[in-house]
């Protein structure tokens, strides 16, 4: 490889490593977005729900970076394979972040309005849902800065318990609006804020399928397709069978 070559190619990986790290920076922005909303509906925290409103200009300013920089990619470096399908996802996993900071500054608005709640109403339920949010957030932010398969699937399969998690404090909230009719209202604005919390959950989970597919050049759906869920040794033999059809691939194109 000529001087020339090798630092074209060194530039075009300082820049997905770049893009990557953008991607990081905006799933932190939006961790923290959704850690001072959680403040603020827990703990009646006005300050912290102006603060995570606020944030929201900043997670679609840095939407518009990501998406200008895989852009650029796409135009000027022409990639392939791994490299492609990374900078294609980065387009789709930045636009989820972009709604999940959405809700967050939805949540953050509607904590003024269930502070009736609060000493009427166990909170305890959706603590215990923002808990599971926050560490399959967590997980995202790791997965996209190491583009491990292992950790979306990890990702993927947690999502499982917000959805759990979800319907219980549902159950919770009805059985209040039934014994007491003045709860009614308060209840609502939880509810809501309830299905704010698995609609970024949700959004966690797809993020951890593009950030497979980018990783494996294989549908994290078409795998579990295959293999019924039943614990995470199959969990482990989903990616165990990508890098095995990866590796068939790679010795057929060198035959």
């Amino acid at each position: 490889m000529n001087a020339g070559r090798a630092h074209i190619v060194k530039s075009y990986q300082q820049e997905l490593d770049y893009l990557r790290a953008l991607m990081a920076d905006m799933g932190r922005q939006v961790e923290q977005q959704f850690d001072l909303a959680m403040r603020a509906i827990l703990d009646g925290d006005n300050e912290a729900a102006d603060e995570a409103t606020a944030m929201d200009r900043d997670v679609d300013e840095m939407e518009r970076e990501v998406e200008s920089l895989a852009i650029r990619l796409l135009a000027l470096r022409s990639p392939f394979g791994a490299d492609l399908r990374e900078t294609i996802a980065a387009l789709k996993i930045t636009d989820g972040l972009e709604r999940m900071g959405d809700y967050a500054a939805s949540i953050a608005r509607r904590s003024r309005s269930v502070g009736e709640a609060r000493g009427k109403i166990s909170l305890s339920g959706l603590r215990s849902m923002g808990s599971l949010v926050q560490e399959n957030l967590q997980r995202m932010i790791h997965a996209m800065k190491t583009q491990d398969p292992n950790e979306a699937l990890a990702l993927w399969y947690a999502d499982d318990a917000v959805d759990e998690s979800y319907t219980t404090f549902f159950r919770e909230l009805v059985t209040y609006m039934i014994e007491e009719p003045r709860n009614i209202r308060p209840c609502t604005e939880l509810l809501f804020i309830a299905k704010n919390l698995e609609r970024i959950g949700d959004h966690a989970g797809n993020i951890a399928e593009r950030i497979f597919y980018a990783a494996t050049g294989t549908s994290l759906l078409q795998q579990k397709q295959r293999r019924p869920k039943s614990g995470w040794n199959s969990k482990k033999k989903i990616v165990e069978d990508v890098d095995a059809e990866v590796s068939e691939d790679e010795k057929s194109n060198q035959t």
